[in-house]
């Protein structure tokens, strides 16, 4: 796994000319300032900023379909930006350009409660969409944390705490909309529930990360509230202990909806960002949904597997505001971690493994850790043997950087060994191109390059991301 190192991305001059007809297109919706550049040239990634030239900031599909054809015609580069969440460099202009901010795409367009669907605009953050669904008595559960917006979250194939029930974007986006790198607008599925009609271009767009058009209208599923819910979360003395818990929860067979670990380390953090006064020791968080008996049912059955596994201080939270405080204190983990070790930047991984060898491969990647002198937290979505370690370091010591990818490249080694991959949820981006290659090969790989070329030959969408354009 000694990857190549790619060429250097060149930037492509933006000229005054596109600037010029940009801002007679959108006025004062185009922005060039530092300021503005600078916020849309960054990420939660550990590279540096790479400023775009330009940003605009778009209302509509339309919109997004002028000024793409306006960057087509100068060969200029185009970014889709969100809510600016992505961990991988998904967002860097590596070769300058113009990105797009959708934020201002945030209409909430139609909610079909009895078809449980909704569609959205690109820029509509899961929060929000659930207020708009509040009193509908309906809820879209995909959660990955960071109030990141639908269209990012299909566009990196999100996840998230609710997946082990719910699933990821993959199964909960039926209909797109998308941008193409001409201009063309192209429709993706329908609001039916299931289709043989054709290629599935809503699947190739989505886990695309913006390198094969813009999404700006999505069509989701959307699911009914539970009629009772309960949290609870349990302290095991080791992390083979807390792992096994949930696997043999999985393998029972009880509908969890979801279950998190986090690692003594993770804990300490969470305590002291969230004023929590948890056992500093590997902790699971559950959450189970349904009705009052089932709820109950398997809250007592999943008790039992825990203390079967050395799993102690068993405590329920079924009030809304205790569940809210433990999942709140949960989702602030990452910016939690952070505070361990004050000017930090994290280098993140999220390897997934069948969940047959989700225990093995913790375990393993925890002896790794204690070798190392960076601090690294482990939490994860472990219901689905998706895991994330943070390794935390000095920006100023490329000593530091180079042994978070050491870390990070064993790690993604032992995951790929057992017939896992090398990101369950953030995405290639920049930072796991090469790991693509290892993961799927050449050939694969080759067939993804000709999608590229077919939908987008001049190498306009978010260039540099995924996989090289030329082979």
């Amino acid at each position: 796994m000694n990857h190549p190192v790619p060429p250097a991305p060149v930037r492509r001059p933006v000229p005054a000319e596109l600037l010029q007809a940009l801002q007679a297109a959108f006025g004062e919706r185009v922005s060039t300032s530092e300021a503005v550049r600078a916020h849309h040239g960054r990420d939660e990634s550990p590279f540096d900023p790479q400023l775009p030239d330009a940003v605009v900031f778009a209302r509509s599909t339309e919109e997004v379909q002028t000024a793409v054809k306006l960057c087509g015609q100068y060969g200029v580069p185009i970014i889709p930006y969100g809510n600016g969440s992505s961990l991988e460099g998904h967002l860097l202009a590596v070769e300058g350009g113009v990105s797009i901010d959708l934020s201002e795409m945030n209409q909430v367009l139609s909610i079909a409660a009895e078809d449980l669907t909704a569609t959205v605009q690109a820029g509509v953050s899961r929060k929000a969409l659930n207020e708009a669904l509040r009193g509908t008595g309906l809820f879209f559960p995909i959660d990955p944390g960071a109030d990141a917006s639908i269209g990012g979250m299909s566009a990196t194939r999100a996840s998230g705490t609710n997946a082990v029930r719910y699933g990821t974007m993959r199964e909960n986006v039926l209909g797109l909309t998308v941008v193409l790198a001409d201009g063309r607008i192209v429709k993706t599925g329908t609001r039916a529930r299931k289709s043989s009609a054709g290629y599935d271009l809503t699947r190739l767009f989505v886990g695309s990360e913006g390198t094969l058009g813009v999404i700006t209208e999505i069509t989701v599923r959307i699911y009914p509230q539970p009629e009772a819910v309960s949290a609870a979360i349990c302290a095991f003395p080791s992390m083979s202990g807390a792992v096994k818990c949930v696997i043999e929860t999985i393998q029972l067979g009880v509908p969890i909806a979801r279950v998190e670990f986090v690692d003594s380390l993770a804990v300490r953090a969470i305590n002291r960002h969230s004023n929590l006064t948890l056992p500093e020791s590997p902790t699971l968080f559950f959450e189970f949904h349904g009705t009052g008996a089932g709820v109950k049912e398997q809250a007592e059955t999943v008790q039992q597997i825990a203390a079967d596994n050395a799993g102690s201080g068993f405590e329920w939270a079924t009030r809304p505001e205790e569940r809210n405080r433990l999942w709140n204190a949960r989702h602030s983990a990452f910016f939690a971690m952070l505070q361990l070790k004050p000017g930090c930047r994290a280098v993140t991984t999220d390897v997934c493994v069948p969940i047959s060898r989700l225990a093995e491969c913790v375990v393993e990647t925890e002896q790794d850790l204690k070798g190392s002198p960076l601090l690294c937290p482990i939490v994860g979505h472990v219901g689905d043997g998706n895991f994330h370690v943070a390794m935390l370091i000095d920006p100023a010591k490329p000593e530091e950087l180079e042994e978070a990818e050491r870390l990070n490249r064993r790690i993604v080694e032992r995951a790929l060994r057992m017939d896992g991959t090398c990101t369950g949820e953030h995405g290639v981006g920049l930072h796991k191109m090469g790991f693509l290659l290892d993961e799927h090969g050449a050939d694969a790989v080759d067939v993804m390059r000709s999608v590229k070329h077919a939908l987008d030959p001049r190498n306009l969408m978010n260039p540099g991301k995924i996989f090289s354009y030329k082979a």
